[in-house]
């Protein structure tokens, strides 16, 4: 049996049973799970056969990169997200959000979800 790569105290034991679930659709495909911690790894073959799947089924995100300007606001920088941004991810004006710098890159999380 393969060590747990995440907490490395369990053992990798064969599973049939993770479940993956994408915008609504449930998968359930086989892997490994840590008798530790319990984190499910999916075999690589099962996870494309998933996203194959979700792809036909219209669910799978297509990876987006948008380019806007930034504006001057008081003494910062503002940009506008996309209105249909903002509908999939459902931000209002009320949504706290996360905003990290990793790298050269800024990540902005909606927060509590």
């Amino acid at each position: 049996m393969r060590k747990c790569l995440i907490c490395g105290k369990g053992s990798l034991e064969k599973a049939e049973d993770i479940t993956l679930e994408i915008e609504g659709y449930v998968f359930i495909v086989k892997g490994e799970r840590c008798t530790g911690c319990n984190e499910e790894i999916p075999y690589e073959e099962e996870t494309q056969r998933t996203i194959s799947v979700a792809r036909k089924l219209g669910v799978w995100p297509e990876p987006m990169k948008l380019y806007r300007h930034l504006s001057k606001s008081g003494g910062g920088l503002v940009f506008r997200i996309p209105g249909d941004l903002e509908k999939q991810l459902r931000l209002d004006e009320k949504i706290q959000i996360a905003i990290s710098k990793v790298g050269n890159k800024i990540v902005i999380e909606p927060e509590g979800r």
